[in-house]
Formats: structure tokens, C-alpha cells, sequence
């Protein structure tokens, strides 16, 4: 699917612990590798090594970061340009283009981290209150994390692995924590039903019994919660998966945060059929 724009986040350790409600502590005494699904040009793999833990990104940008081809997701300044992350989201990688394209990402950052910028003077009721969060002082973060990624993705290129769901190149319960953020749900026009299905169920398999998949936001770009998560759970119920809303306070104003958490005890009951769906 041709794609008339790009769209790389550079999210921060920080952020991540604030979307799925986790801590460095906690982080820290996760027992095993932590897969970040999409990574995008986010500093998390960098700062958790830090920390003493291995995190493995996973993007298709990272096969070859051309614009009109590869982006990885998150809120963005138009209608137009959320589509066009998403769907270059997507779209499976070009594995003969290996690593070489995760310097080229980091120029795509810069202009999806313009890209935020513009949106949150645009739309500042999609995000929390500059009075609790001022926007100079996240952005700065993104610019931080940028550079961290720069860096670690040179030194560190076997962790970055290009990819896209739902087909990872994992074998099953190869994480003991998965995250995956601003994808399945933002884009609904783009992730039908039965896609989202599919690329949950992936996300499930890599991850290891006992382990947690966790997947924010619940809604789309505009806000709009997914009408079938019902569903979704249900049929993941079916395939021995199981899953729970995850609510926690979202600081600066009086709304929650809802993360999709999923889990399995069993990786041989998990793959679709075609008539899964309906």
C-alpha cells in the first residue's frame, strides 16, 4: 500500500512506564527479555539496558526508513498522516535492506516529533494539561530519546529487529513482557477487526506463560474507544487467551488510562482460523 508520508516516535523509558502503568523498579525485576512492538526511534531499549534489562524493538522502519513506505504509529497532526504511520506500519519489511535504514529513522523522528508538536497545539484536549505536562519539556524528552536510540540502535543492531505484525520472527513465549502502543486500536480503518485479532493473538504467542502482552491505547486518534473490544476479548477467550482491562489514573486531569492486558498458558490452542472472526 503506497503511503504518502512518514511518522517515527521517540518515546522515552519514562513515557513507557507512564502508558502501561509500570516503574523502573518494577521494570527491572521483570524476569526476561521485554519485547517493545513497534519500537519506532524510542529510547526504551537504550535505558532499560541500563536498568539491567533486555528489550528487543521491533519495526518494519527498521528494514528500510524510506519515506512513503515505513513509519511506526502514534497520534498525529491530521487524519492524512495517522493514516499514513499506520499503514506503513503495516507493510512487511524489506529484510534485504537490513540495518542500514536505522539511521535514516532517526531524520524521520525529528519530523514525526514536529509532527506531535503541531498536533498538541492543535488538538490539546486529546492530550493531558500542559499545566500538569508542559509540552517544550515532553518534547525535549522525544528529543532525548532520539539520540539514545541513535546511538544504542549502531552499537546495539541485533536489537532491533525489522518486522511486522502479525507475523514476528519469534519463537513462542520468547518475551516475559510484551508492549506494543499506539497501533492496533488508533487505526481502525486500517486494522479491521480480524487483523487486530490476529496481531493480538501474535503478540500472545511470543510472550511467555506468565507472562503479560500489554496493548495501549484502547481508542483511536480521535479519541473513539474500539466498539468491538468485546468481541476481541471474547474471541481470544476461545484461543485460551486471556485478557483484562487495566485501569489507572491518568495525571493532570480526571479521565483513566485503559490498558488491554493478555495472557496464555497455553501456545498450542492460539492460531486463527479463518472463520474466527465473523
Amino acid at each position: 500500500m503506497s503511503t504518502p508520508g512518514t511518522l517515527i516516535t521517540s518515546r522515552p523509558l519514562d513515557e513507557y512506564c507512564h502508558l502501561f502503568g509500570l516503574t523502573r523498579s518494577a521494570l527491572s525485576a521483570v524476569p526476561g527479555p521485554v519485547l517493545d512492538c513497534p519500537g519506532g526511534a524510542s529510547g526504551l531499549a537504550a535505558e532499560a539496558r541500563a536498568l539491567g534489562v533486555r528489550v528487543v524493538a521491533t519495526d518494519p522502519a527498521y528494514a528500510a526508513a524510506l519515506p512513503g513506505r515505513t513509519a511506526s504509529a502514534c497520534h498525529t497532526a491530521s487524519a492524512a498522516s495517522a493514516a499514513s504511520a499506520a499503514s506503513a506500519c503495516h507493510t512487511a519489511p524489506d529484510a534485504s535492506a537490513g540495518p542500514a535504514g536505522l539511521p535514516a529513522l532517526a531524520v524521520l523522528a525529528r519530523q514525526g516529533r514536529d509532527a506531535m508538536a503541531a498536533s498538541m497545539a492543535a488538538t490539546p484536549h486529546l492530550y493531558p494539561s500542559p499545566r500538569h505536562r508542559p509540552y517544550d519539556k515532553y518534547l525535549r524528552s522525544w528529543d532525548r530519546a532520539r539520540r539514545l536510540f541513535v546511538a544504542d540502535s549502531a552499537a546495539h543492531p541485533e536489537r532491533y529487529v525489522a518486522a511486522a505484525l502479525p507475523r514476528l520472527p519469534f519463537a513462542d513465549g520468547s518475551f516475559a513482557l510484551t508492549l506494543s502502543s499506539y497501533l492496533l486500536f488508533a487505526y481502525p480503518e486500517l486494522f479491521p477487526p480480524a487483523e487486530q485479532l490476529a496481531a493480538l493473538t501474535e503478540l500472545v504467542r511470543v510472550t511467555a506463560p506468565g507472562g503479560e502482552a500489554l496493548i495501549y491505547p484502547l481508542h483511536d486518534g480521535s479519541g473513539r474507544r474500539c466498539p468491538h473490544l468485546d468481541e476481541l476479548r471474547a474471541a481470544l477467550g476461545r484461543r485460551q487467551v486471556s485478557s483484562e482491562i487495566r485501569r489507572m489514573p491518568r495525571p493532570g486531569d480526571a479521565r483513566t488510562r485503559q490498558v488491554l492486558v493478555l495472557g496464555a498458558a497455553d501456545h498450542r490452542r492460539r492460531r486463527l482460523s479463518s472463520t474466527e472472526w465473523a
